[in-house]
Formats: structure tokens, C-alpha cells, sequence
């Protein structure tokens, strides 16, 4: 669950710290007070695009802190320990923005990546936006959705697997029925790569040595030159040489140990001083007597090297890649130029990754509509009790094994088709569902797979906008019964839904010192009242207005 977040300078919070617990949170406010800020900032850290200018005005950078325990979520456990980020049941995931549009993420204090941030995040918490009824009519989203329900990741992405694989075949079959032509330009041409390439005879890691070889050979000279100095200064000259003042020095202090034990460490420090110095110079006239003034050598060099680069700009390739590319373009000649390209054999080929193709989708097929039936019986139960009385909701699965229809999701076409009124047949949802219905189908839709779920927290930005009356209380119960299953948090603007919270925040918005900024505060019995009161009558909360929100708040189950 999500046990507490700290904000700094983000959009018109300053500074923030929150804490949480269990059960259903409600985060209420006036339009415009920096509910959604809240969950702007969590996204963030489940690795949404960050902006710069989502910085606050006048700050360098932007800090944001979530603290999860992982107790509730094997799966988040399970993550942490395989990325070696394990904290003892504890998650700290930190976001910093920087006004140059970079950021830093960061988990348990280890560098994270945005892919790291949003596949531990998929395990932690599960954002529901309140535009995803509008979504819900596109059908790559009903088929996402339909999927996550049955939850058997392997098997789908067996089927997309499978699929590549047959596209793969199927492909080199057109090719080679229709591009005989081709294919012996294309044998002509890598005849001629091929040649060109294994004439150099290239091996790893011969361009770098080669152009360390060229350096010392171009600079020979200045080689021979600047090491005939130092060896001067070493041993050559033998009235101000280093190595003759050593030895003197080596020779008085050799004399004063007899008089003094003490100087035996600086006596040792010197002597070996004077090992080192002749060692030195000793390898230093052995480097300089191997230095060869080469000019053929050097123009070799020179010539290899050209032509390395040449091929590498040829082929578009990293110079350090050619041996790679050269046994890569033999293999494909061999190829060509063997059987491997045998119709015959590529058709066996086709036909086997077909059949293990339609295997796995039609396996993934049944499961779909098994599901199906199960997803459009507890969406169209719900739907009822939000005010769709004789509503029906439906998922149609339309499978076909036609090759046409093959496709890396499977060989099903999913719809979802609602009945708004009872004695209409299911149409398609875009044809039929109102903005309001489609809100409630929706979150019915949500609840659903919210409760078939294994993420301990869950959020709700305001998916109970269309929705009011009685309705709205419903919506309320609902989240309640489920946030005594997980964590769950609601943005909302209806006090039947906040009435029905464990815990109670309010958001406002203050202006100080020529400055706005966001504050959030936790609720207690008497503050909630007067929120809930607010919700109910507007600017002026009277009595009344009081003593139906005390009611509300009182017959929560």
C-alpha cells in the first residue's frame, strides 16, 4: 500500500507530506485546487513523461517521494529482490525534475530507468483516469482490457510470438516465389561485399590496434627525441643526472645509518628510489632502440586504415562491426547459394509455424470468451445498481482462422455491445451509450477488474463525473467494499462518494506572498462534516445542510 508521499516545488505545491493508511481515502476540493496535482505526482514516479514546466515558478527543481510497502504485493517483492533493490518490505521511489527537461529516478536510493519505474509501479498501484470511458470505445482498448482480466500474460504474448514467427516465413516464401530475380542480384552483389570484405582478412579489435600502431609510427621522431631527454636527465648525463645524485644520496645515508637506526627508512626509501630510476631508464632505452622509422610500414598503416573506413562508410556500419558484418553477409550468401531458400522446405516451414500459431490463438480464443461471459455478467450485475435497471452488457468475441485475420493479438475481433433499456438488442458501445451511461459502463467495468486485481492500491480520478442522486452513493459503497479489500483512493466531487471514505483529505488553494500554492489537509470528524456540508450546499452551509451530511457520514455500513 501507499504509506506516504512528499512533494516539493511541483507545479503550485512548495512543500508537502502526507501520510496514509488502508482503506478508502477520499481527496476533495473546489475545481482548480490541486486535487489532480496529487496524482499528477504519482504518475510522475510510476515513470510518466516529466515536463519542466511542471517545476514550480521561481524553483530550479522539482522532488517527488512515494513510500510503498511491499508486505501486500509478492509481486513487487519479487521485483525488488530480482533488480536488487530490496529494502526489507519497504519502496521508496523518488522523481527529481530539473528546469533543463532532465530527471533522475531512483528506487530504494539505486539509479532507476523509466521502464524500471513503470514495471514496478504496474505492480504497485493501478490509476484510473475519468476519461476512460472515452477510450472504452476504441477496440484495441476493449481487447487490452478483456486480456488483463484473464491475466495470462505467457499465453498472449506465446501467440505474439508465434505470430512474428509465421509473418517471418511467410514473408521469405513471397520472396522467394516472386523475387528470383532478386534474388541472384542480390547473390551478385554480396559475391562482390563478400569478396572485397574477406580480402582484408579482418579480425576483432584490429582497427584499434592498428590506429595505436599508427600513432607511434607517425611520431616516431618525437618519440626518439623526447625519451633521448628524459634518459638524459635519468642516467645519461653523468655530472647532473638523477640516477648519479641518488646514488650519492644513497651513499651519505648508507654512511649516517651506522651512526643513526632511525635514518634505515629513508636509506631503504632512496635505495629503492635508485632501482627504480635505473629500471626505468633501462626500458626506456629498450623502447627507444625498438622504434623503427618505418615509412613503408607507416604508409601500410595508413592504407588499411583508409580502407577500413571506406567499407565501414559503404556499408553504414561502426568500423569495429566489419568482422561481424563480414561473417554475416558469407553466412547469407551461403544461404542463398544453398538449399535453405527450397520452396518445398520454406512451405514446411510456413505450414508448422501456422499450425503452432492458430494452436496458442485459438487457446487464447476459448479463454477470451470464457471470460467474456463472465466480465459482461459481473459488468451488466453492476450496471444494475447503477441505475441501468435491465441493462445488459456483452462482450462478442468473433473469431476467425481465415490467414487474412491473423495478427499478433490473436484471431479474435472483440466488441463490446451494450443494451441501455430492457427489449433492445446489444449494439456496439460508441452507437448506443449516452455520455453518462458510458461513465457508469465504465466504471462498472472498473470495479470489476479492480476486484479481479492483485495491485493493493488503487486510484479513481473523478470516474464518478455524469453520475449523481442515489446512483453516486451506490458508486460510494462500492469503493468503499472495496477499499476494506485494498488501498484505495478517490478524487471526487460528490459527497455521496466522500461520505462513504475511511479517511478524508480537502485540497485548497491559498495565495501567499504574491504566490499560490496547494495544501492539503487530513479531516477529522468535525472538518469532514463541514466538508461534506460544502459538498452539499455550495457557499452557504446552513443547519440542515449540516444535518444531512452528519446523516450521511452516519449510515456508511
Amino acid at each position: 500500500m501507499l504509506e506516504s508521499i512528499q512533494i516539493k516545488n511541483f507545479a503550485i505545491i512548495d512543500s508537502l507530506q502526507l501520510d496514509f493508511e488502508s482503506g478508502l481515502t477520499a481527496l476533495t476540493g473546489e475545481t482548480g485546487a490541486g486535487k489532480s496535482i496529487l496524482l499528477d505526482a504519482i504518475k510522475l514516479v510510476a515513470g510518466d513523461r516529466a515536463e519542466s514546466d511542471s517545476i514550480r515558478n521561481g524553483k530550479d527543481k522539482a522532488d517527488i517521494s512515494v513510500c510503498f510497502s511491499v508486505d501486500d504485493s509478492a509481486a513487487a517483492h519479487d521485483w525488488l529482490v530480482e533488480n536488487e533493490m530490496g529494502a526489507d518490505g519497504e519502496c521508496v521511489i523518488r522523481r527529481v525534475l530539473f528546469t533543463n527537461g532532465r530527471s533522475k529516478a531512483f528506487i530504494n536510493g539505486y539509479n532507476a530507468t523509466l521502464v524500471q519505474l513503470r514495471s514496478l509501479c504496474d505492480l504497485l498501484v493501478d490509476i484510473h483516469g475519468q476519461h476512460e470511458h472515452q477510450s472504452l470505445q476504441k477496440s484495441q482498448i476493449q481487447r487490452q482490457l478483456l486480456d488483463a482480466f484473464i491475466g495470462d500474460s505467457k499465453l498472449i504474448d506465446e501467440v505474439k510470438q508465434k505470430y512474428l514467427l509465421y509473418r517471418e516465413f511467410h514473408q521469405r516464401l513471397q520472396q522467394t516465389q516472386s523475387g528470383s530475380q532478386e534474388r541472384e542480384q542480390r547473390i551478385d552483389l554480396l559475391g562482390l561485399y563478400c569478396e572485397e570484405l574477406n580480402q582484408l582478412s579482418l579480425v576483432e579489435g584490429e582497427y584499434e590496434t592498428l590506429q595505436l600502431e599508427y600513432r607511434r609510427h607517425s611520431n616516431a621522431g618525437q618519440l626518439i627525441e623526447k625519451i633521448g631527454r628524459v634518459l638524459q636527465l635519468l642516467h645519461q648525463n653523468e655530472d647532473h643526472s638523477i640516477q648519479s645524485a641518488l646514488g650519492q644520496c644513497e651513499d651519505e645515508l648508507s654512511e649516517l645509518v651506522t651512526l643513526d637506526a632511525g635514518l634505515e627508512s629513508s636509506h631503504e626509501l632512496i635505495s629503492a628510489a635508485l632501482i627504480q630510476v635505473q629500471e626505468a631508464a633501462q626500458e626506456l632505452r629498450s623502447y627507444q632502440d625498438g622504434i623503427d622509422l618505418d615509412a613503408d610500414r607507416l604508409e601500410a598503416l595508413n592504407q588499411r586504415i583508409a580502407t577500413m573506413q571506406n567499407l565501414a562508410r559503404k556499408h553504414r556500419v561502426e568500423i569495429s562491426t566489419l568482422p561481424a558484418l563480414t561473417a554475416q553477409l558469407d553466412e547469407e550468401l551461403q544461404d542463398l547459394n544453398s538449399g535453405s531458400f527450397d520452396l518445398e522446405a520454406i512451405r514446411k516451414d510456413l505450414d508448422k509455424a501456422q499450425q503452432d500459431y492458430l494452436f496458442s490463438a485459438l487457446e487464447l480464443s476459448r479463454k477470451r470468451e470464457q471470460t467474456a461471459r463472465l466480465l459482461s455478467e459481473q459488468v451488466s450485475g453492476i450496471m444494475q445498481q447503477l441505475g441501468m435497471e435491465g441493462g445488459r452488457f456483452r462482450i462478442e468475441v468473433k473469431q476467425s482462422t481465415t490467414e487474412q485475420d491473423f495478427k499478433a493479438s490473436g484471431i479474435d475481433t472483440i466488441s463490446y455491445l451494450v443494451a441501455a433499456n430492457p427489449g433492445q438488442p446489444p449494439k456496439p458501445l460508441a452507437r448506443v451509450a449516452s455520455g453518462g451511461e458510458l461513465s457508469r459502463i465504465s466504471l462498472a467495468i472498473q470495479v470489476v477488474m479492480s476486484e479481479s486485481s492483485r495491485i493493493p492500491c488503487l486510484i479513481f480520478d473523478e470516474v464518478d463525473s455524469g453520475i449523481g442522486g442515489g446512483i453516486a452513493e451506490i458508486v460510494g459503497k462500492k469503493l468503499r467494499l472495496l477499499g476494506k479489500q485494498r488501498q484505495v483512493f478517490c478524487v471526487t466531487h460528490l459527497p455521496q462518494v466522500a461520505s462513504q471514505a475511511h479517511h478524508h483529505f480537502r485540497v485548497e488553494k491559498f495565495r501567499k506572498q504574491n504566490a499560490t500554492t496547494t495544501e492539503v489537509t487530513a479531516l477529522g470528524e468535525n472538518a469532514r462534516l463541514e466538508e461534506i456540508a460544502r459538498m452539499l450546499g455550495g457557499v452557504t452551509i446552513t443547519d440542515q445542510t449540516r444535518a444531512h451530511a452528519s446523516e450521511m457520514i452516519a449510515t456508511r455500513e
